[in-house]
């Protein structure tokens, strides 16, 4: 990756160059400051400087999360979970942020909110960010670059522009309407797969 050979790389200096965020995993009996403030690990020595404290405040609270900040993580919903899981690899700053799901557990207000966290710190970090996602219309808002696969192979790869019915028959073997909305397309199920006599 940028010429490194990731593969030989020790745990702290892996964790600086990749993040990731699995599609669930399990809670733990820590604060939501402190799972996000794990996150700094690979940059604390003795403890964690004041940097490190308010990088997470600062995060937690662009998540309106401020309220549960001392709240075990255990202690709060799936979807609050998640973002608290996409928030520490944030903070982790790393190269490469690799996401499965992440909208996962979320309801739609909070899918927009967090995916416009990812992009904003992709942008303002610099970070490539990798990310599994079944919600095509939540993919196509949020992201650059699309890869559809089919059959263990890339069936598409290119930007809003590749989204046709024809490759959304072939790779989910469905009927769709595209509608443009802003300038991109949005799937939505044809009528003859949303009515069934």
């Amino acid at each position: 990756m940028d010429g490194k050979d990731i593969g030989i790389l020790k745990g702290r200096e892996l964790a600086k160059e990749i993040a990731f965020v699995p599609q669930s995993s399990p809670t733990s009996r820590m604060t939501v400051f402190d799972t996000v403030l794990l996150g700094r690990k690979p940059y604390i020595d003795w403890s964690a400087t004041k940097d490190d404290i308010d990088k997470v405040s600062d995060m937690i609270e662009s998540l309106g999360m401020q309220e549960l900040s001392l709240k075990y993580v255990d202690q709060i919903s799936g979807g609050e979970f998640q973002k608290v899981q996409i928030a520490r690899a944030i903070v982790q700053e790393p190269a490469v942020l690799v996401l499965d799901e992440p909208s996962n557990n979320l309801d739609i207000a909070n899918q927009h909110k967090t995916m416009r966290m990812i992009s904003e710190a992709v942008h303002s970090k610099d970070m490539c960010t990798i990310m599994t996602m079944h919600d095509l219309n939540l993919a196509v808002h949020y992201s650059d670059t699309l890869v559809f696969f089919s059959e263990g192979k890339v069936a598409a790869y290119g930007g809003p522009e590749i989204i046709t019915p024809e490759l959304i028959k072939k790779v989910y073997g469905m009927d769709v309407e595209l509608v443009t909305y802003r300038g991109l397309p949005m799937v939505v199920p044809s009528e003859s797969e949303r009515y069934t006599e």
